[in-house]
C-alpha cells in the first residue's frame, strides 16, 4: 500500500511516499517545496515527480494521502478528511493561522486532483481527546467554554510514538498495543500495573505530555501551540493580565502584541540572539547573559512540567526525549535530569553523549529509565492512515 503524507505550512510544502505491508514499511521518495503561494502547482509538480521517477505508475498508485492537521473545532481524532474536517479547520482558523488554512487547501487540492484517492487527517489533538473534564478545562464562564477554548495538546503523533515505542522498550507489550489500537478502539478499561512516561518533544516547537499505560492525562500546550514551554519564536505561557497592561504602557494594539507574542517572543525574545537553540548556545559559551536565560528558562520549564505530571501520576517510570532538541543535546538532556537521583533518576554521561539515535542514557540501576527516541512524524502518521483504511 502506497501511502503519501502532505505536510503542509504556511509558506511551505513537504512530502514523504511510503510503501506499507503489515508491520514494515519503507520510505519511497520524501521532497518539498519553499515560498509556496499556491499549492496545487506544487502537488501537481510532486505527482509528475513521483510518476516520471517510478515510484508511481500514475497518480491514482496512491492508496491514500495523509495530513498532519493541527487543531479542528468540535472535531478531532484519525478521521477521513472530508468536508466536516474542512468545516472543523475553518471554524478554528482563527486559532491556528499558519496551519488551518494551509491544510484547508492542501486537502481541497488533493479531493479534486485524485478524487478516487482516500484522503486521512491525523489531528494533532487526537492523542489527548480522552483527558478528563477536569484535566483539559480552563476557569473561565460557560460561555467562553462553550466557544471551545480549553486545553488540547499538540505535538500528538509525536507523542504517541513515545509512548508506544517507550512500551516497547520496556517490556510492555500490553501497553504497546493498547496505544496501536487507540484511535481505532478507544482507550477502553485496562486493569494493568500502571506504565507512566512523561515525553518531552523538544524541538522548533516543544511541549511535554504526561502519558499513562499509553493514554495521555495531560500536556504542555493548551488552547493554541502558543502555550506551554517557551517555543522558538513564540510565548510559551504567559499570565493574561500582561496583555492589557501592555498595551496600556506602549500604546500598542492587539494585533501587533498578537504579532510580537507569535513572531518575536520564546527563545528569540529572551536570547535576542536566535530562535535556533545551537546559536544560542554558541552565544551562551561566549558569555552571552540573555542567551543563558533563554537556555535555563526552557529547561526549567521542561523540569516544571515533568515535575507536575510525576505529581500527577504518582511516579515515573520513564522519562523521553524526542525531537531536535531532545535527540541532538545531551547537555540540555543532562540539565532537565539534574538532581533526581532521590527519585531514582541518574543519567550516565556516556551514554547520554548519543545524538539522534534511540538509546536508555540512565544508569542501568536507575529506577527510572531516561531514553531517547527519535521522532518520525510521517512515519507515525502513515502507520495511522493504515490502521485507519484496515479498520474501515
Amino acid at each position: 500500500m502506497k501511502i503519501l503524507i502532505a505536510n503542509l505550512g504556511s509558506t511551505s510544502f513537504k512530502y514523504c511516499l511510503f510503501t506499507m505491508s503489515g508491520s514494515s514499511q519503507e520510505l519511497l521518495a520524501k521532497g518539498g517545496f519553499e515560498r509556496v503561494t499556491e499549492y496545487t502547482p506544487c502537488i501537481e509538480e510532486m505527482l509528475q515527480t513521483l510518476t516520471d521517477d517510478g515510484h508511481l505508475s500514475s497518480p491514482d498508485d496512491l492508496d491514500a494521502v495523509g495530513f498532519k492537521t493541527v487543531l479542528g473545532k468540535n472535531l478531532s481524532g484519525c478521521v477521513e478528511a472530508d468536508d466536516r474536517v474542512l468545516e472543523a479547520l475553518d471554524g478554528f482558523k482563527e486559532v491556528a493561522p499558519a496551519h488551518n488554512p494551509a491544510y484547508a487547501e492542501g486537502i481541497r487540492c488533493f479531493r479534486d486532483k485524485l478524487p478516487k484517492v482516500t484522503r486521512v487527517a491525523l489531528f494533532e489533538t487526537a492523542f489527548y481527546q480522552w483527558m478528563t473534564p477536569a484535566e483539559y478545562s480552563y476557569a473561565l464562564p460557560k460561555a467562553w467554554r462553550d466557544l471551545g477554548i480549553r486545553r488540547y495538546g499538540f505535538h500528538g503523533a509525536s507523542h504517541k510514538f513515545v509512548a508506544e515505542r517507550s512500551a516497547e522498550l520496556l517490556g510492555r507489550q500490553d501497553v504497546a498495543e493498547r496505544v496501536r489500537k487507540l484511535y481505532i478502539d478507544g482507550p477502553g478499561t485496562f486493569d494493568a500495573a500502571p506504565l507512566r512516561v512523561v515525553s518531552c518533544h523538544l524541538g522548533g516547537s516543544s511541549s511535554v505530555a504526561g502519558i499513562n499505560n499509553g493514554v495521555s492525562i495531560g500536556a504542555s500546550m493548551g488552547f493554541s501551540p502558543q502555550s506551554g514551554l517557551p517555543q522558538n519564536n513564540r510565548i510559551g505561557d504567559l499570565d493574561s493580565m500582561a496583555i492589557p497592561y501592555v498595551s496600556k504602557m506602549l500604546g500598542l494594539p492587539i494585533d501587533e502584541i498578537e504579532r510580537q507574542l507569535n513572531k518575536e517572543s520564546g527563545l528569540l525574545g529572551l536570547s535576542g540572539v536566535s530562535n535556533d537553540l545551537r546559536d544560542i548556545t554558541e552565544a551562551m559559551d561566549a558569555g552571552n547573559p540573555d542567551a543563558k536565560l533563554a537556555y535555563e528558562a526552557l529547561i526549567d520549564s521542561i523540569r516544571h512540567w515533568a515535575g507536575s505530571f510525576l505529581f500527577k501520576m504518582g511516579g515515573m517510570d520513564a522519562l523521553v526525549f524526542t525531537a531536535g532538541i531532545g535527540e541532538n543535546n545531551p547537555d540540555l538532556r543532562a540539565r532537565v535530569c539534574a538532581g533526581l537521583q532521590d527519585l531514582g533518576l541518574t543519567i550516565d554521561p556516556e551514554a547520554n553523549q548519543i545524538r539522534g539515535a534511540e538509546a536508555v542514557i540512565s544508569t542501568p540501576d536507575s529506577k527510572i529509565k531516561a531514553i531517547v527516541i527519535p521522532a518520525n512524524e510521517e512515519l507515525v502518521i502513515a502507520r495511522e492512515v493504515l490502521r485507519f483504511i484496515q479498520a474501515k
